[in-house]
């Protein structure tokens, strides 16, 4: 039996990636037609590195920032999800051997400013770095997540040259 992959060792496996791939018809119903991009693991850690302290991005703007740097129409909603999600554990797994500059997963959001069930410690967790940062937070509504107050105000602009 293989041993288990570290988060940082999924983070650094590109799997052949990044790719573009054109939007089969069930893609172009729910995301858009055109363009996508699959990107690697190690950009979407790459694009959430870069928000500073009291800055925010949602997974959407590291979408439309990996979009145009590919050239492509869309960035692939499904791949950038799980790869933040990657990233935000392989940051928790660096922090617990003593790694003290983390990807600041934290300050990625999903859209409408919601917070992230999936990260490490869940929304609890992810509340706690974000008030911490200054960040004020609404309740969620149902089952939604609490969601960061104006967080609008909040986005950084990513250069997405490369």
């Amino acid at each position: 039996m293989k041993p288990k992959k570290s988060w940082k060792e999924k983070l650094l496996d590109s799997k052949d990636l990044p790719k573009v791939v054109t939007a089969s018809e069930k893609m172009s119903q729910r995301w858009g037609s055109g363009t996508f991009v699959i990107p690697a693991p190690i950009e979407v850690d790459e694009v959430m590195r870069q928000v500073p302290k009291g800055k925010l991005i949602t997974i959407n703007e590291i979408r439309a920032i990996l979009a145009r740097r590919h050239g492509v129409d869309h960035g692939c909603p499904l791949t950038t999800g799980i790869f933040a999600w990657i990233a935000a554990h392989a940051a928790e797994e660096e922090a617990a051997a003593g790694k003290k500059k983390i990807t600041p997963y934290w300050r990625t959001l999903k859209s409408g400013g919601e917070l992230n069930p999936k990260y490490p410690g869940g929304v609890k967790a992810q509340a706690q770095r974000l008030q911490a940062e200054g960040h004020t937070l609404l309740p969620g509504k149902g089952k939604k997540p609490p969601k960061v107050k104006e967080y609008e105000k909040f986005l950084v602009k990513i250069d997405d040259s490369r």
